[in-house]
This record gives C-alpha cells, structure tokens and sequence, in this order.
C-alpha cells in the first residue's frame, strides 16, 4: 500500500517567501521563495522517504464559486511582485525534481487535491495532504490525513499530522462537519461571511446537537442563544450558499502518473539561479 504527499503549492510557496529572508541573484531576480521552496520539498523527501509526489496549484481563478459569491477572495491582497515572478521558476523545478505539477484553468487547487484524495482512497492507497488550509481538513478521514507545516510564529512545533480525532479536537466538529462550520462562522481568508455573531464555540455546539447545517436550519427554532432563531431562518439563502463555497468537490478527474526527476536539468536549473549549495545538494540525493 503505498503513500503520497499532495502538495498545496500555494500555501506552500507562500510559506516559503515569507520564511526565507530577501534573496536575489546577481541580475536581481528574486530567488528566496525557491530557496524555501526547495527545503520544504526535500525535508518533505526525508520525513517520507517512500511516498510519493504531486504538486497542485491554483490557475485563473475559480469560476463556480465567483459566479456564486463575486466578492469570492476579493479581499486578499494583490501578491508580491518578487513572489509572482518565482511561481513559473518553482512549477519548472518542481517538475525537475520528479514531482507532477496538476493544475486546471478555473479549477482551485482544493478541489483538485480533495479529488485526487478521494481516487487513491478508492484505490486503496493512503494520502497525505500538505497544507495548513483549514477548507483541507474536511478530506481527512480513512486512508487520508493532512500534515501541517510549522508554524511561521513557532517552527518549534514542526510538522504535524491531523488525523480524524486531531481534526475534531482542533475545530470541535468532525471532518465530514468542516464545511458546514466554515458556513456557519465564515472564512475571512476566502471572504465568505458566516453568520454574523456566531462563532467557533457556537457552530460547533449546533452541530454535535443537529448534524448539519440542513440539521440546524430545519431546527432553528431551537437553538441557543435564542437570538438566532429567527436569524437563522432569514439568512438561510445566504449560509447554503456558503456551504457551496466552503465544500469542495471531489470529482475533478487528476492525472496521478509518476514523473521521473531530470538531475542533470537540476543541476543546470540551480547553476542558472545561483544557488550553488543546493546544486551540491542534487550531487548528494541523486548521487550524481
């Protein structure tokens, strides 16, 4: 039975520019992302040494859950100029290292990393997902788990897997229950507003008593605080629509074929952008 690492690429290289200090070659390209993004890949290689590798990535947006919420995301900030001119650089080496790069125009990365969850799963494989993108959480369950990077405030703690029961001791809900509480209190990272007042400890609580959001809607009547009875019925709309933004689908078809690492275009990718201690370092992996 084997086991494969799904990459948020995203969330991933974002880490990684914000981690590493300024970095630039002699021309003035940027490289700092590359440099993080590199380490993370390779201590991912010797924390798994058996797994496999995929890397998704988000491209042009997501066209059902803008047309559903056109301010979908509209509050995040327009990303660094160093860090959009490395993500080209990063989806070459990716590849260069033996890592497949998925990605579908219009598609999120979510999507696509639940979907391809859901097929090694159905093939009786394990899979481990690679972000700390809460939304991800929800896919968590049987052969399929989601390993958390070290926090950027406390790298101390390292890496750290959730598996069903960490999931439900982080959020208070089961996986399965993850996006309905994303409807209920909102994603400020995504710009979908929950219902106004409510709150983790409030969400949760609804949905250990009724299940799910269908569950508390239909049982609006009976909820605590008693103030949201009636606001529960009048934004109704509003949280199922917020339920279609929060889960993801799981039926995107994926390619999940194995690549092949090019060392020598590695090792020629590195001389290029002058990080001479990691082009030693193909020398050491690849034993070339």
């Amino acid at each position: 039975m084997g086991k494969t690492l799904l990459l948020d690429g995203f969330n991933l290289a974002f880490r990684s520019f914000y981690a590493v200090p300024e970095l630039t070659r002699a021309d003035g390209f940027p490289t700092n992302a590359l440099h993080g993004w590199v380490k993370t890949i390779w201590r991912l290689r010797d924390l798994y040494p058996e797994a496999g590798v995929i890397a998704f990535f988000d491209l042009h947006g997501d066209r059902e859950r803008e047309a559903l919420l056109p301010e979908y995301k509209a509050n995040r900030t327009e990303m660094p100029e160093a860090l959009r001119q490395q993500f080209p650089e990063i989806r070459r080496v990716t590849r260069l290292m033996g890592i497949e790069v998925i990605e579908s125009s219009g598609v999120e990365a979510d999507d696509l990393i639940a979907s391809a969850a859901r097929s090694l799963s159905e093939k009786g494989e394990e899979s481990l997902i690679v972000s700390a993108d809460k939304d991800l959480a929800q896919c968590v369950g049987g052969k399929v788990a989601q390993l958390l990077p070290p926090p950027t405030a406390n790298p101390r703690l390292g890496w750290r897997t959730l598996d069903e029961a960490a999931v439900q001791e982080k959020f208070g809900v089961r996986p399965d229950q993850i996006a309905d509480y994303l409807a209920l209190v909102g994603d400020n990272s995504d710009n979908i507003p929950g219902l106004a007042g409510v709150g983790p400890k409030t969400a949760s609580n609804w949905l250990r008593s009724y299940g799910t959001l269908e569950g508390i809607i239909q049982n609006s009547g009976r909820l605590k605080p008693p103030r949201f009875q009636a606001k529960v019925g009048e934004e109704k709309e509003n949280l199922l629509r917020n339920q279609k933004l929060t889960r993801l689908t799981e039926t995107h078809p994926v390619s999940l074929d194995p690549v092949e690492a090019d060392v020598e275009g590695l090792k020629e990718f590195f001389s290029e952008m002058e990080m001479k201690s990691t082009a030693a370092e193909v020398e050491k992996r690849f034993g070339a």
